[in-house]
Order: structure tokens, then sequence, then C-alpha cells
């Protein structure tokens, strides 16, 4: 299964060291990865295999959005189809 993570919030060192650090934590593999910063704003999104994931897709997405809590970011999970299905045209 896919699944979609976006990453929004003030520029820091080491954001997409703690997100894909959690990935590999938790056997999630990062097939894409797209970023910008643009002026002091980074955003990040991260084209996912959670087909070895250690937990449920909703538990991973819970860690993820307290992981930004953490850190003064959004972080925010979707399930693959449910994105294909938003986006499709």
């Amino acid at each position: 299964m896919r699944a979609v993570i976006t990453v929004i919030g003030r520029d820091v060192v080491g954001i997409l060291a703690e997100v894909s650090g959690k990935c590999s934590e938790l056997n999630v593999n990062i097939a894409e990865v797209t970023q910008s910063v643009l002026q002091d704003m980074f955003c990040m999104i991260m084209l996912v295999d959670m087909d070895k994931c250690s937990i449920p897709l909703a538990d991973f997405s819970d860690i993820m959005k307290k992981l930004g809590e953490k850190h003064g970011l959004s972080i925010h999970v979707m399930h693959g189809d449910v994105f294909d299905s938003m986006y499709h045209v």
C-alpha cells in the first residue's frame, strides 16, 4: 500500500532526517521525495510504501502528527488510494 506524507513548517536543520528516520524505524520505505523551501517555509511531499510497516496506517499517521507537533511542523499522512481519488482529474 502506498501513502503520501506532507510536511509543512518553518525551515530548520534536520526535518528530512527526522521524518525519514521515523519512516525507517517503522519499516516504511520512501519511494519518492520532493521538497522546497519557500522563503523560510519548508514544504515536502513523500510517496512511501507501507507494505512492510510494523504498525497500522492510522497509528503511523498519529506518530507522524505527534512528530510534527514536537518540531512545530504540520505532518499529514494519507492513504495513497484516497490521495489518488481526491486528485484524479
